[in-house]
């Protein structure tokens, strides 16, 4: 299938395992939406209809019904705003927010039901699936104030090898050798890590990991060497790889590198334009067969002294 059959079929799956297409909510009287419309509420300080319906993407229409029900059902009370005489103010009575404790309770009791047959792994392993569509479908979404930057955890440099070997392997058709090699680098990065003279920083968006970088020493003690920056996909044109390699660059020259040298390939333009924008000069290339491909080997220095 394609990836729209494909989506479709996920969201078929989806709504009918969570129960989406039952008439009402939770066994409750109450639809979908009003059960959303009840969160916002409950969820938030008051807030004007026009507010509402922009939080939840919400018909006009639909939403000002659902209101106008619940109103009806003294679930909610508008009051004139004390800014704004034109506009409502809406929140739930102390029977809305009964009705919203009732579906919240009822939901939370429906997901454990649905994890409670799952052991930790998979469980994490959901979660985090779930966090990687939402981050996927909400780029363009927010802005780069939601990527946080971070020191590395148990679990980063197995993901880190696993993630730029596929998408090497998707936008570059480069084979698993290219796996092994990352495999290599970060096996020797953390048998002979020195923190005094080492790092790697994780860049995460929304709870899921979207990139990272690594600055380790070389065989020169005046020379650290930036190895395998990658960004994901969906969290490209967010600044996330010049941040990662500016704080590569800050490092070293807190540490006290000369230089910092990086090799990768030509192929890898977007890479090489942060390279060139952060002050790297190209000083070396050469030909080589690997990871399936003939390829262009480069060579890049920073010289931080000129900074």
């Amino acid at each position: 299938m394609g990836a729209a059959e494909e989506f479709r079929s996920f969201n078929r799956f989806f709504t009918k395992e969570i129960g989406l297409l039952d008439k009402h909510l939770l066994a409750s009287d109450y639809t979908l939406a009003e059960g959303r419309v009840l969160y916002e509420l409950a969820k938030n300080s008051e807030q004007t209809a026009a507010e509402i319906g922009r939080s939840l993407g919400m018909d006009k229409a639909h939403l000002s019904r659902i209101l106008a029900r619940f109103a009806k059902r003294n679930l909610v009370r508008g009051r004139t705003s004390p800014d704004h005489g034109k506009q409502r103010l809406m929140s739930l009575t102390d029977a809305g927010r009964q009705a919203f404790a009732f579906l919240d309770q009822g939901s939370q009791s429906q997901i454990e039901g649905l994890l409670a047959p799952m052991d930790n792994d998979t469980r994490q392993q959901l979660v985090s699936s779930m966090r990687k569509i939402q981050a996927i479908l909400d780029r363009g979404k927010h802005d780069r104030d939601g990527v946080a930057y971070r020191d590395l955890r148990p679990g980063d440099l197995g993901w880190i090898a696993h993630r730029q070997a596929v998408l090497y392997h998707e936008e570059y058709g480069w084979d698993w050798t290219y796996e092994g090699l990352a495999c290599e680098i970060l096996g020797k990065f953390a048998a002979n890590f020195n923190p005094e003279r080492e790092a790697g920083w994780i860049a995460e968006r929304g709870g899921v990991v979207v990139g990272s970088i690594f600055l380790m020493q070389s065989e020169d003690p005046d020379v650290a060497k930036l190895r395998l920056l990658y960004v994901e996909p969906s969290a490209r044109g967010l600044g996330i790889g010049r941040a990662l390699v500016a704080k590569c660059v800050d490092r070293a020259r807190e540490l006290g590198y000369r230089q910092i040298k990086l090799w990768t390939n030509d192929v890898l333009i977007s890479a090489r334009r942060i390279y060139q924008a952060m002050g790297f000069q190209l000083v070396d290339e050469e030909n080589h067969h690997s990871f399936g491909y003939d390829l262009v080997g480069q060579t890049w220095v920073l010289d931080l002294q000129a900074q």
